[in-house]
């Protein structure tokens, strides 16, 4: 289902297939927000039903057609979203849709349906359609999430997207320094973030490249580990250079997400002794009563989520009960502290926190970032309601599983 780069063909297309989306759309509204409550009713009491009313408030309020086109989908990066907002021509966060197509293969794994695994085709053609330049662009960090995405729909769902799988892989690999061993943030950059290590890592252990994979794993723990802490630093200058001792959340998910896979596949104790050491200093350190540490809004509002998803395969592959209860624990305070519009869950940006809405829609829709509503807990991006449908497949996950 690859195309190739055709440069200057591919940006006509595009500019042909926006024009008639705007002839088409452009008396339409801004999507406008429902009366929003927190009165929530009481829900469903299982973590399967809960996990499917996230899924559905992020199709419902986010994913759209792109430029009109049939079986082309991708998220709104903000609800209520304007006519801009839904065309994605300003800001093109490839990152985020690579983790709403990986939510989408969570939802699928949990209940296949064809409109789930139409909807994985879908939002997959989107970020094909809209990135301009095929599968890859420069950034590793963007391209391993979607391999990651693009891998887990071909194993778990057998959904296969030609060579996409490959390019992304080979895309990396040509990206990597065998001098600093280690991939860099964006290629030919000497920022070797801790964002792109991990799940480059994932992925070359995923994909078959366990000694890659192991490079990666050694360059977190020795260059970027912090002593005091035992948590991993958000990256480094290479080489040599300043340290940026930033401790994220979903920093320590990648690597707790690396270590597990090479625990598993290679049978290594040193590898289990990690994660266990890297769960145990996040639950420490980067938990508040049990509960994941919020973000920002924006890019940070993803945060949250990635650390969720690979602390539920730390717990599922290695038995780590401590992984497993920070997720059991982030979901029940995501879910009690909601807010809800027309029956559908809105999640804030830390979990333990009650959500507080505005007194009315009209001012929800005037936020122009979620900073400006960080005092209610609200937000109107599509990165914390896809941390927040993360986390509950993650609850939903362990739950089936019996733990």
């Amino acid at each position: 289902m690859d195309r190739p780069n055709t440069g200057i063909n591919r940006r006509r297309v595009l500019f042909a297939m926006v024009g008639s989306s705007i002839a088409l759309t452009a008396a339409t509204q801004p999507t406008q927000a429902s009366p929003i409550t927190r009165s929530v009713s009481v829900g469903p009491g299982g973590p399967g039903a809960r996990a499917d009313l996230a899924e559905r408030a992020v199709v419902r309020r986010h994913v759209r057609r792109l430029w009109g086109q049939p079986g082309v989908e991708l998220g709104t990066l903000v609800w209520p979203s304007s006519l801009w907002d839904r065309l994605l021509l300003g800001r093109w966060c490839y990152w985020w849709q690579a983790h709403l197509l990986d939510c989408a293969v969570d939802a699928a794994c949990r209940v296949r349906t064809p409109e789930r695994i139409d909807r994985v085709v879908d939002v997959a053609h989107g970020i094909l359609t809209r990135n301009l330049t095929g599968w890859t662009n420069g950034y590793c960090d963007d391209m391993s999430w979607l391999v990651l995405a693009l891998e887990r729909a071909e194993r778990l769902l057998g959904v296969r997207f030609g060579d996409a799988v490959g390019k992304l892989r080979d895309a990396l690999i040509h990206g990597w320094n065998p001098v600093v061993g280690a991939v860099p943030w964006r290629i030919g950059n000497d920022y070797y973030s801790t964002s792109a290590i991990g799940p480059t890592g994932i992925a070359m252990a995923r994909l078959g490249e366990l000694t890659r994979a192991e490079q990666l794993a050694d360059f977190l723990t020795n260059r970027l580990r912090d002593p005091g802490s035992g948590l991993i630093y958000d990256g480094a200058h290479e080489p040599g250079g300043q340290v940026n001792r930033a401790l994220l959340t979903y920093c320590q998910g990648v690597a707790i997400g690396l270590e597990t896979e090479l625990a598993v596949r290679t049978g290594d104790p040193v590898h289990r002794d990690r994660a266990a050491e890297l769960v145990a200093a996040t639950a420490n350190r980067l938990t508040n009563a049990g509960v994941i540490n919020g973000a920002a809004g924006n890019d940070s509002g993803l945060f949250m989520g990635i650390l969720a998803r690979y602390l539920v395969e730390a717990a599922l592959s290695l038995n780590d009960t401590t992984a497993a209860t920070i997720v059991h624990t982030s979901a029940r305070a995501a879910w009690d502290h909601r807010a809800e519009a027309d029956g559908l869950p809105i999640f804030g940006m830390h979990w333990a926190r009650e959500v507080v809405v505005p007194d009315s829609p009209a001012a929800f829709s005037t936020f122009m970032d979620s900073s400006a509503a960080s005092s209610g807990n609200l937000s109107r991006d599509l990165s914390v309601q896809l941390s927040a449908w993360m986390l509950l497949e993650a609850d939903q996950r362990l739950t089936t599983a019996g733990h």
